[in-house]
């Protein structure tokens, strides 16, 4: 069984900062690649970038050169650290084990003057 549980949501001004954690349970999370999906109200959850077991990374358009993903594989964490928040970053935030079913359960990033 395979746990993934988030922090570091909050409420932020536009053109701040957070970060996000995910923290796995289990021993197979290097094994495999990671992924940070977020969905906002009325909206299809989307992916918003991954990150594979030896560290090659993707990102959507409309996060490039603001998130940045990374893994560590001791800790079993995953970060996704978000510069220059905007308004329509404002979603719920779930981590995922790629090629699994195993989702987080979301943290909220408001973003907000």
């Amino acid at each position: 069984q395979v746990q993934l549980v988030e922090s570091g949501g909050g409420l932020v001004q536009p053109g701040g900062s957070l970060r996000l954690s995910c923290a796995a349970s289990g021993s197979i999370f290097s094994r495999y690649a990671m992924a940070w999906y977020r969905q906002a109200p009325g909206n299809q959850r989307e992916l918003v970038a991954s990150i594979s077991s030896g560290g090659s990374t993707n990102y959507a358009d409309s996060v490039k050169g603001r998130f940045t993903i990374s893994r560590g594989n001791a800790q079993n964490t995953v970060t996704l650290q978000m510069n220059g928040l905007k308004p329509e970053d404002t979603a719920v935030y779930y981590c995922k084990l790629s090629g699994t079913a195993y989702w987080g359960q979301g943290t909220q990033v408001t973003v907000s003057s």
